[in-house]
């Protein structure tokens, strides 16, 4: 019999089985004996022992025609073995009485959800593969086709699309959002965790940025037509589209590789913020909106169930009542609810971590690719080694679309949106680029000692040699509004296709060669005097060619950073009273 078989035959929480051992700083599962029994004719088990350091539990049975004696009132089953020299464990069911140790306090449980998505994978080092198998009959999984990844990479920087539909699924959750809705895209958050796991990225997209959705195959293997300028949200459920159709909108609009996506409804807010006991969060004024049902007064409030619920779906009482300022306070509540499930009282108590476990897997709908037990332990693992402080919060860049009289959907702002993009492309942590920025305007400037050209008086035509499409315009659009370099033009595609972005000048425009390189991080072997060409202007100028090591508008050749972008970002460490 297992945990939860146990606990309920004897009327024993199973959650309190769980014991943190404080010689391996891992939760191991210790079952108490059971009350006196009767012997019985056959073969009987008898409780299962705790396993190693992975928890997993083991049973053992009385040998084929022997009545098991029954348990005498009161003895004890021995305690596990323990190693030799290690200090001796708490007996089964009772919990150690020394200090927890730092590393046990480091276990995390990371959580990200906002509006009617709530997205969790707990990870703790010592989680029993019983359990964990418990925890994977809870998530439902669809297949997305070769949209998403076979498996999962510990090895890489990951992306993963967190969905949060507006379908009223779920009891008490008649009266929340559209009516008839076929489960749109509601809030939608790439979550980017870098390749050294020291930094992550939760970029909000809009429900109601203009895009286009590509075709895309429907549940039944038919192709569903794509469809252009229209709402992101409806990425998903209309005309049958899945997660998948989502998932390629993202990759379209932001030529990033999105590896998984994960999908929850109204619930998930609800079920998650009470298995941690309530979130706080803090209003700069009073709220009372009468479509959320929020009602709190300015200050700190411990919310959860259906008034979390109604916080992150209130837009009409924050900022200028658009969906834009909306997204801001899901951030924020989201910030909390980290540190909160990140906190020693929810790591240190087995109760809250099982309970919380079971409400997350319940609330999911993942891809088959990271829909297995030890999968989602992988991605917990992972998801828990970033510092709360290196997690950046921010939204795609936008403006008011200007086909629109009436100002209703938004479409992305550039070079801005374009920034972050490469940004997350190219796996660099926004919490560090002011620090990597700063000491790379050092190594310019010390390139740069002697010249005398400004870069203003750069002139330079730019061809697409390999880089993808649009590059030559997006690098274009960044060296003139970003780097001051105006006197340049976009000359189309190149004539051959080049492994390495080049620039070739003539001798008299060595001075501006040096400028430009410093600009866009150009080494050594890409600079190639030659001659120059003549621009629109009639003006003798350098031809830059981007290649396939072209990164992105911004990003440095010579490094994996950007320009830092103009954006609104806040980090999980950061607290904030919503207004």
């Amino acid at each position: 019999m297992d945990a939860q078989g146990r606990g309920r035959a004897d009327d024993i929480d199973p959650a309190d089985q769980w014991v943190l051992n404080p010689t391996t700083g891992e939760y191991e599962l210790r079952l108490t004996p059971s009350a006196p029994q009767s012997a019985v004719p056959g073969p009987r088990r008898s409780a299962p022992r705790s396993g190693g350091a992975g928890g997993a539990t083991r049973s053992r049975s009385a040998a084929p025609g022997r009545t098991a004696p029954a348990e005498a009132p009161g003895r004890d089953v021995p305690p596990p073995r323990r190693r030799r020299g290690a200090p001796e464990e708490p007996l089964p069911g009772r919990r150690s009485r020394r200090p927890v140790k730092k590393k046990a306090r480091a276990k995390k449980a990371v959580l990200w959800t906002g509006g009617v998505m709530a997205f969790v994978l707990v990870g703790t080092a010592g989680a029993a593969y019983l359990y964990l198998k418990h925890l994977e009959g809870n998530v439902t999984t669809e297949d997305v086709g070769n949209v998403a990844d076979d498996g999962f990479s510990k090895d890489e920087a990951f992306n993963i699309l967190i969905i949060g539909t507006d379908r009223r699924t779920g009891a008490g959750n008649e009266g929340y959002g559209d009516k008839g809705s076929v489960g749109h895209a509601d809030t939608n958050i790439l979550l980017h965790v870098s390749k050294d796991r020291t930094n992550a990225t939760a970029m909000s997209i809009p429900r109601d940025l203009i895009v286009d959705v590509p075709d895309c195959d429907g549940a039944d293997g038919a192709v569903i037509p794509g469809t252009q300028n229209v709402r992101f949200n409806t990425s998903l459920g209309q005309d049958g589209r899945n997660p998948g159709c989502t998932m390629k909108t993202v990759e379209e609009l932001t030529g990033i590789d999105v590896n998984h996506f994960a999908m929850a409804d109204f619930n998930a807010v609800k079920t998650l913020t009470s298995a941690v006991g309530g979130v706080e969060v803090c209003l700069a004024k009073d709220v009372n909106d009468p479509d959320s049902h929020l009602n709190l007064s300015a200050g700190k409030h411990t919310i959860e169930g259906e008034e979390a619920l109604a916080f992150v779906r209130t837009r009409h009482s924050f900022g200028n009542q658009g969906d834009l300022d909306r997204i801001k306070v899901q951030q924020q509540f989201m910030s909390s609810l980290m540190r909160k499930m990140t906190s020693g009282d929810t790591l240190t108590s087995p109760t809250k971590l099982i309970k919380l476990a079971n409400a997350a897997t319940k609330a999911l709908t993942v891809d088959t690719g990271i829909g297995k037990a030890s999968t989602l332990k992988d991605v917990a693992l992972e998801l828990k080694k970033v510092p709360m402080k290196n997690i950046s919060f921010t939204t795609v860049p936008v403006k008011d679309n200007p086909a629109e009289v009436v100002k209703a959907t938004v479409v992305p702002l550039e070079p801005n949106a374009s920034q972050v993009f490469n940004m997350i492309k190219s796996d660099t942590s926004f919490t560090a680029v002011k620090a990597k920025e700063k000491k790379e305007k050092a190594a310019v400037a010390a390139r740069l000692k002697g010249t005398k050209s400004d870069a203003s008086e750069v002139r330079v035509r730019i061809l697409n040699g390999g880089a993808p499409g649009g590059s030559a315009q997006e690098e274009l659009t960044y060296l003139q509004t970003e780097a001051g370099v105006s006197k340049s033009e976009n000359a189309g595609n190149a004539e051959k296709t080049l492994a390495k972005t080049t620039l070739e000048y003539a001798p008299d425009q060595a001075d501006q060669a040096r400028r430009l390189a410093a600009i866009m991080g150009l080494s050594g072997s890409a600079m190639k005097p030659g001659e120059s060409v003549t621009n629109s202007q009639g003006l003798p100028t350098m031809t830059l060619t981007l290649g396939e090591d072209f990164k992105g508008a911004g990003v440095k050749l010579n490094s994996s950073s950007a320009a830092v972008p103009n954006v609104d970002k806040t980090t999980a460490n950061e607290v904030k009273c919503a207004s």
